[in-house]
């Protein structure tokens, strides 16, 4: 490599612009653990990514390969470090970069100061800078097209802090990379695996998955709290503090369900149908067979004739894929517009020939649950269904049982199915939250849930329970 540091950049690019795992191997001698590998691509061709993990995992090795990677391989950028405390931003993150710049092959062209990195010769516009979380202000006045923020300890940074960097970061190559121990239920690092996990990549990283943790100190976290506490779930699993107790579905049951693996061996189809109501909420047709549910298919603005065309199409393609399918049962929600889409469905199943017996089962989330003593409404009956499901699925990966429901790995699915609140009614009944009082709380409409719950809606639909086709 030539000494001259432009010259250096351009060599740099060359090979590691897109690739900051050869980068951290070739430059830095680093070997990143496998979630590192995909943390670091993530970063390479996403914005924002945020790794909640237990203590120990090396994320802080991490940060800095990020932090030497991106001052390396990007013209002209800006990289602002920033914790809650002087101490970990200081003592920690900034140590860790100074040990992997001095042994790098970069070391002779970017020097290191205690609140300072910069390219020699570019002081001004090429560096990263240590800046503490303590006040909106540190955040503000940085402006440059590749622009790098790490935020460590990020669940412990408060809000208007991370108001701060977000309306900083408007550039197509601004990035932001959070990572920290989940230890708070609220605030962006949380909604970012929660309300907001759509716009991130997630990653999860439990201590006992890591090479690097101590597992006598893993051990000794669990005899000392317990293995259900919350202190072991935040410092080893890198799980959030149990959720709140209002939330209907739990996150961590949802995210076992994306990771599982269970093969399609039923004989039947089941469509789950969310029929759109409003401009920028979703049609949603959800496809499952025994216990996996398929990639879901969305649509936005579609009138009701498209609609029974696509739910009609997608019946007969997955008989194509799944010849073994003999029967299709397509549970709709058909109040409101949805009741458009059940009349025309079932007309053209009386005129039209299929290869496998079909059959339209209007839901009607607003109607009467079947089991009146538990449930409010039908809706948050059939929310119940795929609740069950979920929590069945967490138990069997707990027992090292196979799997019994595999999501597809659809970032706006899982934040629906774990953002939705319930409450008891003054007769005792489990009542969802309205979508309307999602919608106050800046959430989406739950369209995707609700074709997936939908798809797992119970037999007590099957008005026609004693006459069911043979081979059921």
């Amino acid at each position: 490599m030539s000494n001259h540091p432009y010259n250096v950049l351009v060599d740099l690019i060359d090979v590691y612009w897109d690739d900051p795992v050869a980068f951290a191997e070739d430059i830095l001698q680093f070997t990143p653990d496998e979630w590192q590998q995909a943390v670091l691509r993530d970063l390479a061709s996403d914005r924002f990514v945020s790794v909640r993990s237990g203590q120990g995992v090396g994320k802080t090795g991490l940060e800095a390969v990020a932090v030497i990677w991106y001052l390396s391989c990007r013209p002209n950028p800006k990289v602002i470090c920033t914790a809650p405390t002087r101490q970990q931003l200081n003592d920690v993150l900034w140590a860790e970069i100074a040990k992997w710049l001095e042994t790098s092959m970069v070391k002779n062209f970017l020097k290191w100061t205690k609140t300072k990195v910069y390219m020699i010769g570019s002081e001004e516009r090429w560096f990263a800078t240590a800046r503490t979380a303590t006040k909106p202000e540190n955040m503000q006045g940085f402006h440059e097209d590749y622009m790098l923020f790490v935020v460590d300890e990020a669940s412990g940074v408060a809000d208007n802090i991370m108001e701060a960097i977000l309306g900083t970061l408007s550039g197509l190559e601004n990035k932001l990379l959070m990572c920290g121990n989940p230890t708070r239920t609220s605030g962006t690092f949380y909604d970012s695996h929660h309300k907001d996990r759509a716009d991130y990549k997630t990653h999860k990283v439990s201590s006992w998955d890591s090479p690097r943790a101590s597992k006598e100190n893993i051990e000794r976290l669990i005899r000392k709290y317990g293995k259900d506490s919350d202190a072991v779930r935040v410092r080893v699993y890198g799980e959030f503090p149990k959720s709140e107790p209002d939330v209907f579905i739990a996150l961590e049951w949802a995210e076992t369900a994306v990771e599982s693996i269970v093969e399609p061996y039923h004989k039947e189809l089941h469509l789950g149908v969310d029929v759109a109501r409003y401009g920028d909420d979703e049609t949603v047709i959800a496809p499952r067979i025994g216990g996996k549910v398929f990639e879901l298919l969305c649509y936005n603005k579609k009138g009701t004739t498209e609609t029974t065309g696509n739910v009609i199409r997608s019946a007969r393609e997955f008989h194509r894929m799944y010849p073994f399918i003999q029967h299709v049962y397509i549970k709709i929600d058909d109040d409101g517009v949805g009741g458009g889409v059940t009349d025309q469905l079932n007309e053209i199943i009386s005129q039209e020939i299929f290869p496998f017996s079909i059959q339209v089962i209007p839901v009607g989330n607003g109607r009467k649950a079947e089991d009146s003593e538990h449930y409010d409404n039908r809706g948050t009956e059939v929310w119940a269904a795929v609740r069950d499901e979920l929590k069945a699925n967490m138990t069997a990966y707990i027992q090292g049982q196979p799997a019994v429901v595999q999501l597809p790995n659809d970032e706006r699915l899982i934040s629906q199915l774990t953002t939705r609140k319930y409450k008891m009614t003054s007769k005792g009944k489990i009542k969802l939250e309205r979508k309307e009082e999602m919608k106050k709380r800046g959430l989406d409409s739950p369209d995707r849930a609700d074709a997936v719950a939908l798809s797992f809606a119970t037999d007590q639909e099957l008005m026609w329970t004693n006459q069911r086709p043979a081979g059921w």
